[in-house]
């Protein structure tokens, strides 16, 4: 395991985790956040419904444990699970990760509540989906980006998400960023060429470029990404709380 190849879309300072924090990371798919809160020292839960990926998971997990980048007190396990009936109890966690989830599913208002359900009161919610512009040029420049099974449902504009976060009773703050602008130039192409055409020159040649960029992490393409998430960030991250008393809304 390496940590340079982990692209996390959640901002882990924004996070404060604390040593033996309960995590709870939803459609984990290759584990990039809950390894990130392993390494952090927390106690991860890591769910999806893909069997493979789960599999996956639990082997790195377990590279990590060997090569000692995980903890005393820390640990990781997985759990096949829906996030619209999350088979733990309320209040379990203290921080749940859904990052590029909720696009996925069509009662998201119900994932939406299932999520907060199962935050302890006072604990972080970190949501992530695509942005609302570049996500639409994707939709407006091929339908087999988004038809597919499994496929994204809806794009977001981040008032709407945060207005549903907010009425499943979670407190939102104004804080939020971008992240992955270098990511949406090459959906981008892969959507003007035709999705099952991963071997045009164009979209390869992009594809090489984000691999350096994930493998070497040169500063100048960290500054250049840092400077264009504000207009080209391919996902909006949004972070809210359980209230401490659902009464009050105290946060």
């Amino acid at each position: 395991m390496h940590r340079a190849l982990a692209v996390l879309t959640v901002d882990f300072a924004r996070l404060r985790l604390q040593a033996g924090a309960r995590v709870l990371d939803i459609g984990c798919g290759n584990g990039r956040h809950a390894f990130e809160a392993l390494r952090r020292g927390a106690q991860v839960v890591a769910t999806d419904l893909d069997d493979a990926a789960l599999v996956e998971v639990e082997r790195m997990a377990a590279a990590m444990a060997l090569a000692c980048e995980v903890p005393a007190g820390a640990g990781l396990r997985t759990v096949r699970a829906d996030a619209r009936h999350l088979p733990f109890d309320e209040a379990e966690f203290d921080v749940v990760i859904a990052a590029e989830v909720l696009e996925h599913i069509d009662e998201d208002a119900v994932a939406i509540a299932e999520l907060c359900r199962v935050l302890r009161p006072g604990g972080m919610l970190a949501v992530t989906v695509p942005r609302w512009w570049p996500e639409k040029v994707c939709w407006a420049l091929s339908r087999e980006y988004h038809e597919v099974p499994g496929g994204h449902v809806r794009i977001y504009r981040r008032g709407e998400l945060m207005e549903r976060l907010r009425l499943s009773g979670l407190v939102v703050g104004t804080t939020h960023h971008h992240a992955h602008a270098l990511h949406s130039p090459y959906w981008w192409l892969r959507c003007a060429l035709g999705m099952s055409r991963e071997q045009a020159w164009a979209a390869r040649l992009y594809h090489r470029f984000l691999v350096y960029d994930l493998t070497q992490r040169p500063r100048w393409t960290r500054r250049l990404e840092g400077m264009l998430n504000p207009v080209l960030g391919k996902s909006v991250v949004i972070y809210a709380r359980r209230p401490r008393s659902l009464v009050t809304g105290d946060a």
